[in-house]
């Protein structure tokens, strides 16, 4: 029996075979949108387009690989993932059901563009199993979640939802951005179809718009089909500067995950903060869940500063090594505020409701040292 390799190992190989001599230990960029064919031939022709260049396809084995999936495919975007991920397994009389807890944009696309393909969507609170069972129609097909959830950090068991999806017959989608292959692999807790933003984590350095879709072979040709058509294939560039990103992944995520939980502890000792959002502190509504299921808690932490937007303001001005930026995932800690971007459409009524008041703070943190990013917080809140 083969032996099953190591995390590290697989981003960084995947399924390592013997090399030839004179071998690039670097695979070459393959910056070519087509490819010289055989004459007569009937084969599937090499065009960037099809998602066949070789940069595409070994970062797609790769990903396959870290999920324990039977296939993989990036596609130009998270939400092109999203989007052609469900367009994959439903169809126009479909009914979709979603969590509440969901990025905006995914939560835009189903509400207002999934209409017009005839595909209705209903949203529910995600935490009990009988709230899904009681929201199931007729016409249900398929559930997404997303886990853990932007901003607020919450952490889903997966099993009860995956156990409603087997006896109903339904595909289980579920977007694991935040987590990445390293702290937490879907599929192993009966989830179908596995969804990243590849932008984030599984590239790392903040230089790459990318999606990408894992599951069975079946699924993943109707996503590739559906990329052919849509136009939605990722450029070589990119697809090398992924692999070259995932090469790193678990040293930058194992990293994360310290730094991140140092600073959760750190920040739930400051009086100007009235809440800390990291599943690593005890304190955390998740805490046992995310002990029990995540390999490491991750590098996304939420504050809530007492002030209001007017404290936020002023802190983020204050802060030099943290950036003021939207995303997350790279080696640099960036900083956004809902109420300004994921959220912005709602009003602060219904952020409050959300859990998001004013004065909330998403921080993705990076790979500084973690002393110097708690002394630029310290410095920060001392402005208050």
């Amino acid at each position: 029996m083969k032996r099953r390799l190591g995390f590290s190992t697989r981003a960084i190989h995947g399924d390592p075979e013997a090399r030839p001599d004179w071998a690039p230990v670097v695979a070459p960029l393959y910056q070519s949108s087509t490819f010289t064919n055989p004459i007569g031939s009937t084969a599937e022709v090499l065009y960037t387009r099809y998602g066949n260049n070789p940069n595409q396809i070994a970062i797609a084995k790769r990903l396959a690989a870290l999920e324990g999936a039977e296939a993989a495919i990036f596609v130009a975007s998270g939400m092109g993932a999203i989007a052609l991920s469900h367009l994959a397994v439903l169809r126009p009389g479909d009914h979709l059901l979603s969590s509440e807890w969901i990025y905006g944009g995914v939560q835009r696309l189903f509400a207002q563009e999934f209409g017009r393909f005839g595909i209705d969507v209903s949203f529910v609170s995600p935490l009990e199993a009988r709230t899904w069972k009681r929201a199931l129609k007729k016409n249900t097909r398929a559930i997404f979640v997303e886990t853990p959830t932007n901003p607020l950090v919450r952490v889903l068991d997966l099993e009860p939802i995956a156990s409603l999806c087997k006896t109903e017959g339904l595909a289980l989608l579920v977007d694991s951005t935040f987590a990445t292959p390293i702290n937490f692999r879907p599929l192993e807790h009966g989830a179908d179809v596995v969804i990243h933003s590849a932008t984030k984590y599984l590239n790392g350095h903040t230089d790459v718009i990318a999606g990408a879709v894992a599951g069975t072979e079946s699924v993943i040709e109707e996503v590739r089909k559906l990329m052919q058509v849509w136009g939605q294939a990722i450029d070589p560039m990119a697809a090398w500067l992924i692999e070259r990103g995932m090469k790193t992944l678990a040293v930058r995520v194992e990293r994360q995950n310290a730094t991140t939980l140092h600073l959760a502890q750190w920040c739930s000792k400051q009086p100007q903060f009235g809440a800390v959002h990291h599943p690593g502190l005890p304190t955390h509504p998740d805490h046992e869940d995310a002990r029990r299921l995540m390999g490491g808690f991750g590098g996304m932490l939420a504050v809530e500063l007492k002030g209001g937007a007017r404290a936020a303001e002023r802190f983020l001005r204050a802060l030099t090594i943290a950036a003021h930026a939207p995303s997350l995932g790279g080696v640099e800690t960036l900083v956004s505020e809902p109420r300004l971007t994921s959220h912005a459409m709602l009003t602060p009524e219904a952020r409050a409701r959300a859990g998001i008041p004013d004065g909330f703070l998403r921080f993705s943190i990076g790979l500084e040292d973690p002393d110097d990013i708690i002394a630029d917080f310290a410095q920060a809140l001392a402005q208050l």
